[in-house]
Protein backbone atom coordinates (compact mmCIF):
# COMPACT_ATOMS: atom_id res chain seq x y z
CA UNK A 1 0.00 0.00 0.00
CA UNK A 2 2.02 3.52 -0.98
CA UNK A 3 2.35 6.08 1.10
CA UNK A 4 -0.29 8.55 -0.27
CA UNK A 5 -3.09 5.90 0.36
CA UNK A 6 -2.30 5.63 4.03
CA UNK A 7 -2.37 9.29 4.16
CA UNK A 8 -5.84 9.47 2.63
CA UNK A 9 -6.87 6.99 4.95
CA UNK A 10 -5.91 8.39 7.97
CA UNK A 11 -7.01 12.09 6.86
CA UNK A 12 -10.32 10.45 6.10
CA UNK A 13 -10.50 8.30 9.67
CA UNK A 14 -9.12 12.07 11.10
CA UNK A 15 -12.19 13.66 9.30
CA UNK A 16 -14.68 11.61 10.61
CA UNK A 17 -13.68 11.34 14.03
CA UNK A 18 -13.64 15.14 13.71
CA UNK A 19 -17.23 15.85 12.47
CA UNK A 20 -18.42 12.90 14.78
CA UNK A 21 -16.70 14.86 17.92
CA UNK A 22 -18.56 18.33 16.15
CA UNK A 23 -22.11 16.86 16.33
CA UNK A 24 -21.84 15.00 20.17
CA UNK A 25 -20.62 17.97 21.44
CA UNK A 26 -22.81 19.97 20.67
CA UNK A 27 -24.33 22.37 23.22
CA UNK A 28 -27.87 21.82 22.32
CA UNK A 29 -30.37 24.66 24.22
CA UNK A 30 -32.29 22.75 27.31
CA UNK A 31 -33.05 25.47 29.75
CA UNK A 32 -31.66 28.83 30.39
CA UNK A 33 -28.97 27.14 32.97
CA UNK A 34 -27.66 25.68 29.27
CA UNK A 35 -27.06 28.96 28.05
CA UNK A 36 -25.31 30.68 31.28
CA UNK A 37 -23.48 27.52 31.69
CA UNK A 38 -21.92 27.87 27.88
CA UNK A 39 -21.35 31.53 28.73
CA UNK A 40 -19.36 30.69 32.14
CA UNK A 41 -17.48 28.71 30.25
CA UNK A 42 -15.84 30.84 27.22
CA UNK A 43 -15.96 33.44 29.84
CA UNK A 44 -13.37 31.68 32.21
CA UNK A 45 -11.41 29.96 29.34
CA UNK A 46 -10.55 33.64 27.93
CA UNK A 47 -10.50 32.33 24.46
CA UNK A 48 -13.37 33.75 23.27
CA UNK A 49 -12.71 37.28 24.79
CA UNK A 50 -8.73 36.90 23.11
CA UNK A 51 -9.56 36.73 20.13
CA UNK A 52 -13.54 38.47 19.67
CA UNK A 53 -12.22 41.48 22.12
CA UNK A 54 -14.77 43.22 24.54
CA UNK A 55 -17.36 42.82 21.94
CA UNK A 56 -19.23 39.12 21.35
CA UNK A 57 -21.02 40.38 18.58
CA UNK A 58 -20.65 40.69 14.64
CA UNK A 59 -18.86 44.25 13.45
CA UNK A 60 -19.83 46.81 11.16
CA UNK A 61 -18.06 47.01 8.23
CA UNK A 62 -19.68 49.72 6.12
CA UNK A 63 -22.12 50.30 3.22
CA UNK A 64 -20.75 49.07 0.87
CA UNK A 65 -18.13 46.68 3.06
CA UNK A 66 -14.95 47.27 3.41
CA UNK A 67 -11.68 45.68 4.84
CA UNK A 68 -11.75 46.58 8.88
CA UNK A 69 -9.99 45.70 11.85
CA UNK A 70 -11.91 42.83 13.10
CA UNK A 71 -12.21 44.57 16.88
CA UNK A 72 -12.11 47.89 15.33
CA UNK A 73 -15.49 47.14 13.23
CA UNK A 74 -17.03 45.38 16.35
CA UNK A 75 -16.87 49.34 17.86
CA UNK A 76 -17.82 50.70 15.03
CA UNK A 77 -21.22 48.57 15.11
CA UNK A 78 -21.84 50.21 18.46
CA UNK A 79 -21.88 53.95 17.18
CA UNK A 80 -23.88 53.06 13.94
CA UNK A 81 -26.21 51.35 15.96
CA UNK A 82 -26.48 53.50 18.10
CA UNK A 83 -26.95 56.51 15.39
CA UNK A 84 -29.47 54.33 13.54
CA UNK A 85 -31.47 54.08 16.60
CA UNK A 86 -31.61 57.78 16.96
CA UNK A 87 -30.04 57.28 20.41
CA UNK A 88 -27.19 60.18 19.57
CA UNK A 89 -30.19 62.48 19.79
CA UNK A 90 -30.66 62.06 23.46
CA UNK A 91 -29.44 63.98 26.24
CA UNK A 92 -26.19 62.56 29.37
CA UNK A 93 -28.04 60.12 32.18
CA UNK A 94 -30.02 58.93 30.09
CA UNK A 95 -31.07 55.20 31.23
CA UNK A 96 -30.06 52.48 29.17
CA UNK A 97 -30.51 48.30 29.65
CA UNK A 98 -28.45 46.56 27.86
CA UNK A 99 -29.80 43.17 27.58
CA UNK A 100 -27.77 40.59 27.07
CA UNK A 101 -24.50 42.63 27.71
CA UNK A 102 -21.65 40.00 27.84
CA UNK A 103 -18.72 41.48 29.50
CA UNK A 104 -19.89 44.99 29.15
CA UNK A 105 -18.26 46.19 25.61
CA UNK A 106 -21.77 48.31 24.26
CA UNK A 107 -22.14 48.95 27.62
CA UNK A 108 -19.22 50.39 28.20
CA UNK A 109 -19.22 52.45 24.67
CA UNK A 110 -22.58 53.54 25.67
CA UNK A 111 -21.68 54.95 29.36
CA UNK A 112 -18.18 56.87 28.14
CA UNK A 113 -19.09 58.57 24.75
CA UNK A 114 -22.23 58.84 25.34
CA UNK A 115 -22.75 59.56 29.29
CA UNK A 116 -25.96 57.52 29.01
CA UNK A 117 -26.20 56.02 32.86
CA UNK A 118 -26.62 52.01 31.77
CA UNK A 119 -27.49 48.80 33.07
CA UNK A 120 -26.02 45.74 31.41
CA UNK A 121 -27.72 42.14 32.39
CA UNK A 122 -26.73 38.72 31.32
CA UNK A 123 -27.63 35.01 32.55
CA UNK A 124 -24.05 34.37 32.75
CA UNK A 125 -22.55 35.21 36.38
CA UNK A 126 -19.10 34.66 35.04
CA UNK A 127 -19.70 37.88 32.32
CA UNK A 128 -21.06 39.72 35.22
CA UNK A 129 -17.74 39.52 36.97
CA UNK A 130 -15.64 39.83 34.08
CA UNK A 131 -17.35 42.99 33.07
CA UNK A 132 -17.34 44.91 36.27
CA UNK A 133 -13.37 43.89 36.25
CA UNK A 134 -13.32 45.45 32.70
CA UNK A 135 -14.95 49.01 33.70
CA UNK A 136 -13.24 51.89 35.34
CA UNK A 137 -13.93 53.13 38.68
CA UNK A 138 -16.11 56.17 38.01
CA UNK A 139 -17.90 54.99 34.81
CA UNK A 140 -21.77 54.83 35.08
CA UNK A 141 -22.43 50.88 34.31
CA UNK A 142 -23.24 48.80 36.41
CA UNK A 143 -23.83 44.81 35.29
CA UNK A 144 -26.04 42.11 37.21
CA UNK A 145 -27.13 38.53 36.72
CA UNK A 146 -31.02 38.81 35.11
CA UNK A 147 -33.03 36.68 32.94
CA UNK A 148 -34.25 38.78 29.80
CA UNK A 149 -37.51 36.33 30.14
CA UNK A 150 -38.56 37.13 33.30
CA UNK A 151 -36.82 41.08 34.09
CA UNK A 152 -36.85 41.86 37.38
CA UNK A 153 -37.60 45.75 36.68
CA UNK A 154 -40.43 47.28 37.08
CA UNK A 155 -42.58 48.68 34.66
CA UNK A 156 -41.30 51.53 32.85
CA UNK A 157 -38.11 51.98 34.14
CA UNK A 158 -35.60 52.83 30.96
CA UNK A 159 -35.37 55.27 28.81
CA UNK A 160 -33.61 52.98 26.19
CA UNK A 161 -33.43 49.25 26.21
CA UNK A 162 -31.06 48.11 23.96
CA UNK A 163 -30.01 44.52 22.98
CA UNK A 164 -27.24 43.02 20.55
CA UNK A 165 -27.71 39.15 18.93
CA UNK A 166 -29.15 37.86 22.53
CA UNK A 167 -32.94 36.82 20.86
CA UNK A 168 -31.41 33.41 19.35
CA UNK A 169 -31.08 32.29 22.71
CA UNK A 170 -34.99 33.17 23.57
CA UNK A 171 -37.31 30.50 23.95
CA UNK A 172 -40.52 32.08 23.48
CA UNK A 173 -39.76 35.70 21.30
CA UNK A 174 -43.52 36.56 22.40
CA UNK A 175 -42.72 36.88 25.68
CA UNK A 176 -39.00 38.48 24.96
CA UNK A 177 -40.74 41.10 23.03
CA UNK A 178 -43.15 41.98 25.68
CA UNK A 179 -40.27 42.11 28.51
CA UNK A 180 -38.22 44.14 26.01
CA UNK A 181 -41.03 46.82 26.12
CA UNK A 182 -42.49 46.26 29.30
CA UNK A 183 -39.89 48.05 31.06
CA UNK A 184 -39.09 50.99 28.48
CA UNK A 185 -40.43 54.45 30.06
CA UNK A 186 -43.39 55.92 27.49
CA UNK A 187 -41.40 57.56 25.34
CA UNK A 188 -38.60 55.26 25.27
CA UNK A 189 -36.55 53.76 22.62
CA UNK A 190 -36.58 50.07 21.77
CA UNK A 191 -32.96 49.47 19.46
CA UNK A 192 -32.43 45.47 19.24
CA UNK A 193 -29.84 44.15 16.99
CA UNK A 194 -30.15 40.25 15.92
CA UNK A 195 -29.24 36.96 14.10
CA UNK A 196 -32.58 36.24 12.46
CA UNK A 197 -33.86 33.41 10.45
CA UNK A 198 -35.33 33.97 6.72
CA UNK A 199 -39.52 33.83 7.07
CA UNK A 200 -40.23 30.60 6.42
CA UNK A 201 -44.05 31.32 6.05
CA UNK A 202 -42.83 33.08 2.82
CA UNK A 203 -40.04 30.15 1.89
CA UNK A 204 -40.03 26.99 3.46
CA UNK A 205 -36.57 25.76 4.76
CA UNK A 206 -35.57 23.32 1.97
CA UNK A 207 -33.63 19.68 2.42
CA UNK A 208 -30.56 21.31 2.29
CA UNK A 209 -31.21 24.12 5.01
CA UNK A 210 -32.96 22.15 7.49
CA UNK A 211 -29.70 20.58 8.89
CA UNK A 212 -27.71 23.62 8.67
CA UNK A 213 -30.16 25.80 10.94
CA UNK A 214 -30.36 22.73 13.38
CA UNK A 215 -26.34 22.66 13.48
CA UNK A 216 -26.88 26.55 14.05
CA UNK A 217 -29.01 26.16 16.77
CA UNK A 218 -27.33 22.97 18.28
CA UNK A 219 -23.53 24.19 18.61
CA UNK A 220 -24.26 28.07 20.46
CA UNK A 221 -27.11 26.65 22.66
CA UNK A 222 -30.40 28.39 20.41
CA UNK A 223 -33.70 27.07 21.10
CA UNK A 224 -35.04 28.98 17.86
CA UNK A 225 -34.15 32.19 15.26
CA UNK A 226 -37.39 34.25 14.99
CA UNK A 227 -37.45 36.36 11.11
CA UNK A 228 -37.45 39.78 11.03
CA UNK A 229 -40.71 39.68 10.06
CA UNK A 230 -41.98 38.04 13.05
CA UNK A 231 -40.21 39.57 15.59
CA UNK A 232 -41.43 42.73 14.57
CA UNK A 233 -45.42 41.48 14.30
CA UNK A 234 -44.31 40.30 17.79
CA UNK A 235 -42.98 43.31 19.29
CA UNK A 236 -45.90 44.85 17.90
CA UNK A 237 -48.40 42.86 19.28
CA UNK A 238 -47.61 43.85 22.90
CA UNK A 239 -49.58 46.81 22.42
CA UNK A 240 -46.66 48.94 23.46
CA UNK A 241 -45.82 50.36 20.32
CA UNK A 242 -46.17 53.90 19.56
CA UNK A 243 -46.85 53.59 15.21
CA UNK A 244 -44.51 51.07 13.55
CA UNK A 245 -41.80 48.74 14.14
CA UNK A 246 -38.72 50.50 12.21
CA UNK A 247 -36.38 47.43 10.54
CA UNK A 248 -33.83 47.10 8.52
CA UNK A 249 -31.52 44.91 7.42
CA UNK A 250 -27.85 44.74 8.43
CA UNK A 251 -26.54 41.31 6.72
CA UNK A 252 -24.23 42.72 3.86
CA UNK A 253 -22.44 45.43 6.67
CA UNK A 254 -22.21 42.62 8.84
CA UNK A 255 -21.25 39.79 7.01
CA UNK A 256 -16.92 39.97 6.72
CA UNK A 257 -17.03 39.49 10.59
CA UNK A 258 -17.20 35.67 9.96
CA UNK A 259 -14.43 34.64 8.22
CA UNK A 260 -12.68 37.64 9.90
CA UNK A 261 -13.03 36.04 13.15
CA UNK A 262 -10.97 32.78 11.89
CA UNK A 263 -8.89 34.65 10.14
CA UNK A 264 -8.01 35.96 13.31
CA UNK A 265 -7.01 32.60 14.71
CA UNK A 266 -4.52 32.59 11.95
CA UNK A 267 -2.83 35.79 12.34
CA UNK A 268 -2.63 36.04 16.23
CA UNK A 269 -0.36 32.79 16.91
CA UNK A 270 0.04 33.56 20.31
CA UNK A 271 -3.30 32.25 21.52
CA UNK A 272 -2.12 29.06 21.16
CA UNK A 273 0.78 29.45 23.50
CA UNK A 274 -1.16 31.05 25.57
CA UNK A 275 -4.20 28.49 25.59
CA UNK A 276 -2.10 25.42 24.60
CA UNK A 277 -3.12 22.37 23.10
CA UNK A 278 -6.69 22.61 25.17
CA UNK A 279 -7.43 26.18 23.88
CA UNK A 280 -6.35 25.21 19.96
CA UNK A 281 -8.76 22.49 19.97
CA UNK A 282 -11.54 24.39 21.74
CA UNK A 283 -10.41 27.36 18.84
CA UNK A 284 -10.52 24.92 16.17
CA UNK A 285 -13.87 23.22 16.78
CA UNK A 286 -15.76 26.55 16.52
CA UNK A 287 -14.72 26.88 12.98
CA UNK A 288 -17.11 24.64 11.05
CA UNK A 289 -19.96 26.57 13.10
CA UNK A 290 -18.20 30.13 11.99
CA UNK A 291 -18.49 28.60 8.22
CA UNK A 292 -22.13 27.67 8.24
CA UNK A 293 -22.67 30.86 9.82
CA UNK A 294 -21.01 32.50 6.97
CA UNK A 295 -22.86 29.90 4.40
CA UNK A 296 -26.40 30.58 6.27
CA UNK A 297 -26.03 34.66 6.36
CA UNK A 298 -24.37 34.67 2.34
CA UNK A 299 -27.11 32.64 0.75
CA UNK A 300 -30.08 34.62 2.62
CA UNK A 301 -31.24 31.54 4.95
CA UNK A 302 -30.02 33.78 7.68
CA UNK A 303 -30.20 38.08 7.88
CA UNK A 304 -29.14 40.31 10.60
CA UNK A 305 -31.98 42.36 11.61
CA UNK A 306 -32.25 45.70 13.37
CA UNK A 307 -35.25 46.46 15.50
CA UNK A 308 -36.40 49.95 16.52
CA UNK A 309 -39.71 50.49 18.28
CA UNK A 310 -40.71 53.59 20.42
CA UNK A 311 -42.77 52.60 23.17
CA UNK A 312 -46.74 54.19 23.19
CA UNK A 313 -48.15 56.37 26.50
CA UNK A 314 -50.83 53.83 27.00
CA UNK A 315 -50.66 50.31 26.09
CA UNK A 316 -53.34 48.98 22.80
CA UNK A 317 -55.69 46.25 22.98
CA UNK A 318 -54.26 43.88 21.45
CA UNK A 319 -56.46 42.82 17.92
CA UNK A 320 -54.41 40.05 16.01
CA UNK A 321 -52.25 37.26 18.27
CA UNK A 322 -52.11 34.69 15.56
CA UNK A 323 -48.95 34.93 14.67
CA UNK A 324 -46.30 31.90 13.03
CA UNK A 325 -44.20 32.38 15.95
CA UNK A 326 -46.29 32.36 18.94
CA UNK A 327 -47.01 29.69 21.12
CA UNK A 328 -50.20 28.87 23.28
CA UNK A 329 -47.88 29.94 26.23
CA UNK A 330 -46.84 33.59 24.76
CA UNK A 331 -50.40 34.21 23.63
CA UNK A 332 -51.20 33.67 27.60
CA UNK A 333 -48.34 35.98 28.62
CA UNK A 334 -49.30 38.79 26.21
CA UNK A 335 -52.90 38.56 27.35
CA UNK A 336 -52.49 38.12 30.85
CA UNK A 337 -49.60 40.86 31.79
CA UNK A 338 -51.11 43.89 33.43
CA UNK A 339 -52.39 46.77 31.31
CA UNK A 340 -50.08 49.94 31.74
Amino acid sequence: MSTLLYFVIGFLVVLVIGIGGYLLSARKYQSSNTVANSYDQWTNDGILEFYWGEHIHLGHYGSPPRRKDFLAAKSDFVHEMVKWGGLDKLPPCTTVLDVGCGIGGSSRILARDYGFAVTGITISPQQVKRAQELTPQGLNAQFAVDDAMALSFPDASFDVVWSIEAGPHMPDKAVFALELMRVLKPGGILVVADWNQRDDRQKPLNFWEKPVMQQLLDQWSHPAFSSIEGFAELLAATGFVEGEVITADWTKETLPSWLDSIWQGVIRPSGFLRFGLSGFIKSVREVPTLLLMRLAFGVGLCRFGMFRAVRANSRTELKDQNFANQTPSSSAALQNVNMN
